[in-house]
């Protein structure tokens, strides 16, 4: 089938996918309704298993990538403020445990970067008009996806109103939370809305030193309660909740922070550059796919920025998705593989899900000493939404939910350093920072999840502990591979940079006695193909073989995305439990 698949959507998500596809040989032609990327920033942490999926199209976009965030020195403070004048209340140091910081250098090429979104996209963007085999239309209005047994049908509409259309094998929904490919598709979102948030994007030269700018610093003013986000170049991302829609902030955002803006930073210099609105939710589409349509990213799945595995979780579908449409369309297997893409990606963005809306309400433990939660929020702005206040004009509900949220953010004014009781208030929470932590370190499910589908094999071994803040490296059948410099016939490598991008992939360090038993499997398809890896010269052999957890003998079959889908600590002799799993598991798939 030589028609493009059509991608909806230029954010993370969709020119994650057409990259991915274009290094498999797959054109697409990806629609985005804007003309250049949204200057205003939304998301700013980048997870180093994100920077490892874009070194997977092309090494240098993913370097130059991770390049654009600030030393890890620069950014590594989380701090509590009452009013941004006040000395800080207290503060998680991100690099204050060396040794945990040791170990997270050892387990990828990466490591979790902060960077814009706003300086995120150009960069992605550039890749994708670099890359021959998409085809990037801006300005453009999606009107319609239908699909039948054959082929979808798209049809859009350009800003001179010039209507075109294109078939396609497959659509990617990449359109965002409000995705008006999802809605129109009849696929439903499940789960409960959490906040309306506002926010400015501004710079300031004078704000804190360029030595000690928190990374992230949770401020409690009567005036404001939010948090305020550092950026590059002295930029800062000021957010705060809402009520309703009629508010001031959502309405005339300008002129809100126009006079919210110095009530916060006090005598500070600010230049406002812009302003913006969204929903916190935490949001899962009931089906990814729907015949040949099929959702990544925000339009599959919402979650509260606390954590920051939006954007994330959105290139992680798409990574999971390539490799199968790639299968399915070059007839190498059926339609049906498409199904383990929602079968592995649910409980894994399920789990993110659960994670962020923790780190959401585990802040009320600060919070409520203060007055002000978010599990309060979320009551306010659920009942606000339904009847009878959601019948009330909003000229009339509008002043009425913004005195309520003043009247709630008064309540700061006991972290004045005047206020009676300060001191020991200011202590509390002090004391009660540490436990955020799982908020701003969460290695343990960046690289941790496990996918689980009839492509993975059953483990005999107990199934690894989930951690949030640690990674503990694991071969167990679902895990990524773990990172690691191997040799291979004789050069230095990560497991991630030898992978078959189409068939499976066999790692062993004895590589001779298995390579009878691949010869073997020659028919069985998708196919295999063997790695035989040994220890660099230097590398402790023991500790690696350790890590693989298989022994010297045993080996681990691993998918085309880095997830291990089979392994055994057996010999060579076990050649037979190899062919019964490939024959069994992926021979329904592949013909």
């Amino acid at each position: 089938m030589n028609s493009p698949i059509v991608i909806i959507g230029a954010g993370p998500a969709g020119t994650t996918a057409a990259l991915l596809l274009a290094r498999r040989g797959i054109r697409t032609v990806l629609l985005e309704r804007r003309t250049s990327p949204l200057f205003h920033p939304a998301a700013h942490v980048i997870n180093a298993r994100t920077l490892e999926i874009w070194h997977e199209y092309s090494p240098e976009l993913a370097e130059s990538i991770a390049a654009m965030s600030p030393p890890h020195e620069q950014v590594n403070l989380i701090s509590w403020y009452g009013a941004l004048a006040d000395e800080a209340i207290g503060s998680i140091d991100l690099l204050s445990d060396p040794e945990r910081k040791a170990v997270v250098e050892s387990q990828s090429r990466y490591m979790v970067s902060h960077i814009g979104q706003h300086i995120l996209m150009p960069a992605l963007w550039g890749a994708v008009d670099a890359e021959p085999l998409i085809e990037f239309r801006r300005a453009v209005t999606v009107e319609s996806v239908e699909s039948n047994s054959g082929d979808a049908h798209v049809v859009f509409r350009t800003v001179t109103d010039d209507v075109s259309e294109v078939r396609a094998p497959y659509v990617l929904a990449c359109d965002g939370a409000n995705s008006a490919t999802r809605d129109a598709a009849g696929i439903s979102l499940t789960g409960p809305v959490l906040a309306n948030m506002g926010s400015a994007f501004f710079t300031s030269t004078t704000l804190f030193p360029d030595d000690g700018r928190p990374l992230l610093s949770w401020i409690y003013t009567p005036e404001l309660c939010g948090v305020l986000i550092a950026h590059a170049d002295h930029r800062y991302i000021l957010m705060t909740a809402y009520l309703h829609p009629a508010q001031e902030i959502a309405g005339n955002g300008r002129r809100f922070w126009e006079k919210t803006l110095p009530k916060v930073l006090g005598t500070h210099d600010f230049e406002l550059e812009s302003t913006g609105t969204w929903v916190m939710t935490s949001q899962t589409a009931d089906s990814f796919r729907r015949g040949r349509l099929l959702l990544l990213g925000d339009a599959a799945h919402c979650f509260p920025h606390t954590g920051g595995f939006g954007l994330n979780s959105g290139v992680q579908d798409a990574h999971n998705l390539a490799w199968k449409l790639d299968a399915v369309i070059s007839g190498a297997a059926a339609p049906e593989l498409l199904d383990t893409y929602d079968t592995e990606r649910r409980p894994v963005v399920e789990k993110f899900a659960e994670q962020s809306v923790a780190n959401h309400f585990r802040m009320d433990d600060i919070g409520t000493r203060v007055g002000i939660t978010n599990a309060m929020l979320a009551r306010a702005t659920q009942t606000i939404r339904r009847a009878p206040l959601n019948k009330i004009p909003g000229r009339l509900i509008a002043p009425v939910a913004a005195a309520a949220t003043r009247q709630q953010m008064r309540r700061s004014r006991s972290l004045r350093q005047d206020a009676p009781g300060s001191a020991e208030l200011r202590a509390e929470i002090a004391a009660a920072i540490p436990l955020q932590l799982e908020h701003f370190v969460s290695t343990g499910l960046q690289f941790g999840y496990l996918y689980e589908s009839p492509l993975v094999a059953q483990d005999a071994s107990p199934k690894p502990a989930e951690d949030v803040v640690d990674y503990v490296p694991t071969t167990y059948p679902g895990a990524r591979m773990p990172h690691a410099l191997l040799c291979v016939d004789g050069r230095l490598v990560s497991p991630h940079d030898v992978l078959d991008p189409n068939i499976l992939s066999l790692f062993t360090f004895a590589g001779a006695d298995w390579a009878p038993v691949v010869e073997g499997l020659d028919n069985v398809r998708p196919g295999i193909t063997l790695v035989g890896v040994d220890a660099p010269v230097g590398v402790d052999r023991d500790e690696l073989i350790s890590l693989y957890e298989v022994g010297e003998t045993g080996a681990i079959l691993v998918r085309p995305d880095g997830h291990v889908a089979w392994r055994t600590h057996d010999s060579a002799g076990s050649g037979a439990k190899l062919a019964d799993f490939v024959q069994r598991r992926w021979g329904s798939y592949f013909t």
